[in-house]
């Protein structure tokens, strides 16, 4: 009898341990990049950065479910890694630390209950915030949006509004999942953000009049818009209208990288059908 009493006891604890939940904790690890004004490449791991992620995954059926989380990363271009001539002389650079929040829904391929391999998809909203920067020549970091380096505000430039910091983001992409216990799946995903914004960079439009730049936001506007003169043989700033970048396209970031799926919770969480239905004998005693 006592030891089909401890068989009742360690039955409730197998059964949790062989069970998949459908509540998980969600882990990523990766990097961040863009696509914009100072780096034209679509993709590519050039200039690329660390990115960290965390949140949480429910499991609606065997093959979709819905995620929430928020990943932190860095992202940043400079001119000369460019391989035009003309964007080298140009001399611009930035860096922006991007902070974001999502819902997202996930579509796996096949039944992870049943393979231990899969590749998946997930598309959602995201909210997300940035806040471009650059380093003058001491080496100072200047925030460049109060700075309107292409007139965004000015009265001279009307048409030209101030970008908001804070914006709606539409994330995308795909990944292969490989499950390791019945609680834990390690993954390889990309995921790329389709942005509402030219301005991630602070580069879209074109140059504004020298002198209208000064008189409303001071010298350092008029240096961090244009540092083409800081080259040697560099020529001197661009008269109003001159390209800086180009509003046909808005810009991109996106996040690449591992992650890992545990899962938490109380068991007969998964989608077994009788699994864990093994109980206490009767009469024990």
């Amino acid at each position: 009898m006592r030891k089909s009493a401890l068989l009742c006891l360690l039955v409730p604890v197998l059964s949790f341990a062989q069970e998949s939940s459908r509540l998980h904790l969600t882990l990523f690890g990766g990097v961040s990049n863009y696509q914009g004004d100072l780096q034209g490449r679509t993709f590519t791991f050039n200039q690329s950065n660390l990115a960290i992620g965390a949140g949480l995954k429910y499991d609606l059926t065997p093959n979709f479910a819905i995620r929430t989380g928020i990943n932190y990363g860095t992202v940043k271009a400079s001119d000369n890694q460019n391989t035009e001539a003309v964007l080298r002389a140009r001399n611009l650079s930035f860096e922006s630390r991007i902070l974001e929040g999502n819902l997202l829904l996930e579509y796996t391929l096949f039944n992870m209950e049943d393979k231990k391999i899969s590749p998946y998809l997930f598309g959602g909203i995201a909210l997300y915030h940035f806040n471009p920067y650059a380093f003058d020549t001491l080496g100072n970091k200047v925030f460049l949006k109060p700075l309107s380096t292409e007139g965004q505000g000015l009265a001279a430039y009307p048409d030209r509004k101030e970008y908001k910091l804070t914006q709606f983001a539409i994330p995308f992409g795909g990944g292969i999942k490989f499950r390791v216990s019945p609680n834990v799946i390690l993954g390889y995903e990309i995921g790329l953000r389709k942005l509402f914004t030219d301005h991630l960079d602070d580069v879209s439009n074109t140059y504004v009049d020298e002198f209208r730049l000064f008189e409303a936001k001071g010298g350092k506007a008029v240096e961090m818009a244009y540092r083409g003169n800081q080259l040697k043989d560099g020529l001197p700033y661009p008269a109003e209208g001159t390209p800086r970048g180009g509003t046909k396209y808005k810009d991109w970031y996106y996040f690449q990288g591992l992650t890992l799926s545990i899962g938490i919770g109380g068991s007969g969480g998964g989608f077994g059908g009788g699994r864990g239905g093994v109980g206490c004998p009767k009469n024990v005693y």
